[in-house]
């Protein structure tokens, strides 16, 4: 398996205040797949994207990516773990406000030791007429594209998603979805999409579902169903 989470535990706080958001969470991966992440908020279902980014520390338990465990890695060796091996998109799209699109992107470029073509990612999510404008001239859907391109840019193994679709309309995400899809299927890119979405368990590989920091569910789709053709999100 590509991502094995063996027993993975997480909490905040102390005293009256502790939280314990993971409560001994253990799924698996293949190399290729979209996995959707689902569950209530609160749920952990975010933590958990995080503790496999090395975003966050975990309090016990493993996270092996490619074979490689990564708790208990030092600060250096986190940090060349996410950029060799990572991408991220959020809910909120995290652009550089005075950067163009193509400025965006490369910012991720120059921190790859193998990065990607701009101009083929560029052209691959349709912002060829839109590579010299600012974050402020488009619309949410294409910030959103330029956030996917900024992290595809490092050839990332792994691409973590955190909401992609969560700030857009129906017909917004669908096209973002459609783009998922394809990029997994053009470059067999490993996908982890968090959401809160049903529609969206449906055009997985896999699906994790969540509830106050168990996974209760964990199943792959026989049949899985093209994003273009879901039901309404």
């Amino acid at each position: 398996m590509y991502l094995e989470i063996n027993g993975l535990k997480k909490s905040y706080g102390k005293d009256t205040s502790y939280v314990e958001v993971l409560r001994g969470v253990s799924a698996s991966v293949g190399r290729g797949q979209m996995c959707a992440i689902q569950g209530a908020s609160g749920s952990g279902k975010s933590t958990l994207l995080n503790c496999i980014g090395g975003l966050e520390t975990i309090d016990s338990g493993s996270v092996k990516v490619d074979g490689r465990e990564i708790s208990g890695l030092k600060p250096k060796e986190l940090s060349e773990y996410r950029r060799d091996n990572l991408g991220f998109v959020f809910q909120f799209y995290n652009l550089v406000p005075n950067l163009t699109v193509q400025e965006n992107i490369e910012v991720c470029a120059y921190i790859s030791q193998a990065p990607a073509d701009i101009d083929e990612l560029i052209e691959l999510l349709g912002l060829s007429g839109h590579r010299n404008k600012f974050p402020s001239q488009l619309s949410g859907g294409q910030q959103q594209r330029c956030a996917i391109a900024r992290a595809l840019v490092k050839n990332p193994r792994l691409l973590l998603c955190d909401e992609p679709t969560g700030a857009l309309d129906s017909r917004t995400s669908r096209d973002i979805l459609i783009l998922l899809e394809k990029i997994n299927e053009k470059y067999g890119t490993t996908m982890l999409i968090v959401t809160h979405n049903n529609a969206i368990k449906n055009m997985m590989h896999k699906v994790l579902v969540v509830k106050d920091g168990l996974i209760i569910s964990d199943y792959e789709n026989k049949i899985r169903v093209p994003a273009a053709e879901l039901e309404e999100l």
